[in-house]
C-alpha cells in the first residue's frame, strides 16, 4: 500500500530543490520531511550538484553520509545559505511547533546559523492556532527534572516524559537531555510569545518547541495533483 503522506513530501522536497544553488551550504533537518529532501539532494549530489551540509543529528547524518552528500561541522566562520526542516504544527504567521523527532535543540542552533530556514509540510499539518494538533515538546536537564515540571504545571502545562521507542525507559537526546510533552488547558496556545518566554525562564530548561519569526517560507504539499503551496512570512 502506498503512503500518501511519503508522497506528498517527496513532491514538497523536490520543490524544495529549485532553492538550492550549486556550492550551497545546508543545514539538513530531522524527521520525515527533511529525510525526503535529504534524500531528494542526495540524488542531484549524485548528477553533479555541489553542496556541504550539517546535519541536526545522528539519522539525518547516516542518510546523508550514505548518499554521499559532504557533511562539515559547524564552526565560527560557517554561516549557511539555507535549512530545510520539517515542522509539527505550522500556524498562519509561519510560527512553527517543533520536536517530535527530538532534535529540536540541534534543529535551532542549526537553524540560527542560515541565513533561511525553510519548512516542508503536508497540509495537515496547518493550524490555525499553535497547540491544536498536540503537546509541545520541551527540552530539559534531567537533574532539573522535578523542578521543572512543578513549575511547568503552574503555567497550566500538564508536562509528561517522553519515553523511548521501547516505551520502558526516557527518551534522551543525543545532547544528553530528556524530553518533556506538555498538554496545554486548552487545544490552542493564546500567546506563544509569552509561554516561550516563561517557559524558557524556568531553570533546567533547555529549549523548546516553539519556534517563533525563524522560518522564511513554509512548502505546503497536498494529496490532490501534487499541488504545493509556498506560504511566505509577511514583513513587520
Amino acid at each position: 500500500m502506498v503512503d500518501r503522506g511519503d508522497d506528498v513530501l517527496r513532491t514538497v522536497a523536490t520543490r524544495a530543490l529549485d532553492l538550492i544553488v550549486d556550492g550551497a551550504k545546508l543545514g539538513l533537518g530531522t524527521g520525515r520531511a527533511a529525510a525526503a529532501f535529504i534524500a531528494a539532494l542526495g540524488e542531484r549530489v549524485r548528477g553533479g550538484l555541489r553542496v556541504t551540509g550539517v546535519p541536526t543529528s545522528s539519522a539525518s547524518a547516516r542518510l546523508a553520509g550514505d548518499l554521499g552528500i559532504p557533511l562539515v561541522e559547524l564552526t565560527e566562520d560557517l554561516e549557511l545559505d539555507l535549512t530545510i526542516d520539517g515542522a509539527d504544527e505550522v500556524a498562519p504567521t509561519l510560527d512553527l511547533i517543533k520536536g517530535k523527532g527530538g532534535a529540536l535543540v540541534r534543529e535551532r542552533i542549526v537553524a540560527s546559523a542560515s541565513k533561511r530556514q525553510v519548512i516542508l509540510v503536508g497540509k495537515e499539518k496547518l493550524v490555525d492556532r499553535l497547540g491544536e494538533h498536540g503537546t509541545i515538546p520541551v527540552e530539559v536537564i534531567a537533574f532539573a527534572l522535578g523542578v521543572v515540571v512543578r513549575r511547568m504545571k503552574t503555567l497550566g502545562l500538564a508536562p509528561a516524559v517522553r519515553p523511548d521507542a521501547g516505551g520502558t525507559h526516557p527518551f534522551v537526546t543525543e545532547s544528553g537531555n530528556l524530553i518533556l510533552d506538555c498538554a496545554v488547558a486548552k487545544p490552542i496556545i493564546e500567546d506563544p510569545h509569552t509561554l516561550d518566554r516563561a517557559l524558557r525562564a524556568i531553570a533546567g530548561v533547555v529549549d523548546t518547541g516553539l519556534f517563533l519569526g525563524t522560518a522564511e517560507r513554509v512548502l505546503v504539499g497536498f494529496h490532490a495533483g501534487g499541488r504545493v503551496e509556498v506560504l511566505t512570512r509577511r514583513a513587520r
